[in-house]
């Protein structure tokens, strides 16, 4: 556990976090950090930074901030926080060699076929609609590549348990009956 492992994991969540949701985090830290210094803070590393300073965060001490994240409703920032120890030095945090194949080739197949309608994919799969904007955000004109980081977010997200009947199973629900169809022929074909 790194210091620079554990800053890119703050900026990672900072990045996630909507103008509202950081003005209601500046708001539960006003016992903590003055008024006037928090009027100065506009993004989430700075409002990091002076939770740092006053020893309210750091790599062994999280706890303040995942509590901060679960009251804006942000459990999924929290637990990537909490998270970050295993999954900067496990290999365990993926599938099998197995699965990763099968997912790599329904990865390769559903980018062919998605187009615009990846949120709705997205969505089934669990993503927010943060990861799904800066998604967007990334790729405005490629639906080819967005559909590729919208597959590769949520492998991240599912860590060891990612499969490909999950992301059948998500295709189904979204009437993607064709794609799902392809991934299961050719799954079935290598």
């Amino acid at each position: 556990m790194s210091a620079f492992q554990f800053n890119a994991v703050l900026l990672e969540i900072s990045d996630q976090l909507t103008a509202a949701q950081l003005d209601q985090m500046k708001f539960l830290c006003g016992d903590t950090i003055g008024r006037r210094e928090l009027e100065t803070i506009d993004t989430g590393i700075r409002l990091f930074t002076a939770l740092t300073h006053r020893g309210r965060l750091g790599a062994d001490n999280k706890e303040y901030l995942c509590d901060l994240l679960q009251k804006i409703h942000r459990r999924d920032l929290s637990d990537k926080l909490n998270g970050f120890e295993s999954q900067t030095g496990s290999a365990n945090n993926q599938p099998d060699d197995e699965e990763q194949a099968k997912l790599d080739i329904a990865t390769e197949v559903i980018s062919e076929r998605l187009g615009k309608p990846w949120r709705k994919l997205g969505r089934k799969l669990g993503l927010n609609e943060v990861k799904l904007e800066s998604i967007s955000k990334r790729h405005p004109t490629e639906l080819e590549e967005v559909a590729v980081e919208l597959l590769k977010e949520w492998r991240k997200n599912r860590g060891p348990e990612a499969r490909t009947e999950e992301l059948i199973k998500a295709l189904r629900a979204c009437q993607y009956n064709l794609t799902a169809d392809e991934v299961e022929r050719r799954l079935a074909t290598r």
